[in-house]
């Protein structure tokens, strides 16, 4: 997937047992998903926890967030309970399938605490129209975007794009 194709489809059931659509998210608002590799896993871990402690400051530059594992409903309820990440979105019982319409790399476990199948870490921030912006795909659990850096960029964009407009609307033509 490259920045301005459309996104895949993606559906998942939710923690609090809903269910989420990329396709149903607010038109005016981009859409952050954060795949993690799941319960286990101490880098995840911080990792959601950094993300939940920043959901307001999220919200304040108009990105909807999400974190998503292949793993399983009671899995992903005890990340849920286990976690400081009350308000964060949790999706759980990604195929393998969607993780590779998504590009996400596969791994098998190597104990008996993982599950058999799980996808590595990535992120995904989509635009309001479906558009990839910017993806970072992981092929191991290390090295991953830092959050924080996420936040400035996005905010640094928005400022940008509203210098520009504030620019072109004095721009008067004859």
């Amino acid at each position: 997937m490259k920045p301005q194709e459309k996104t895949p489809s993606l559906k998942v059931n939710l923690i609090n047992d809903t269910n989420w659509s990329l396709e149903k998210q607010q038109t005016d608002k981009s859409t952050l998903i954060i795949f993690y590799r799941g319960l286990n896993y101490p880098v995840c871990k911080k990792q959601l926890e950094e993300v939940a402690s920043n959901l307001e400051e999220f919200t304040k530059i108009g990105i909807h967030v999400i974190a998503i594992s292949m793993d399983t409903e009671k899995r992903a309820k005890i990340t849920g309970e286990k976690r400081d990440i009350n308000e964060l979105p949790i999706g759980f019982d990604l195929s393998k399938k969607k993780a590779e319409d998504w590009g996400l790399y596969l791994s098998k476990r190597i104990t008996d605490k993982e599950p058999k199948l799980f996808s590595e870490p990535g992120i995904f921030l989509i635009k309001a129209d479906g558009t990839l912006y910017f993806s970072s795909i992981q092929t191991m659990p290390f090295a991953r975007p830092k959050i924080q850096d996420i936040i400035k960029a996005v905010t640094c964009l928005r400022i940008k794009i509203i210098q520009l407009e504030e620019n072109f609307k004095t721009i008067t033509y004859k």
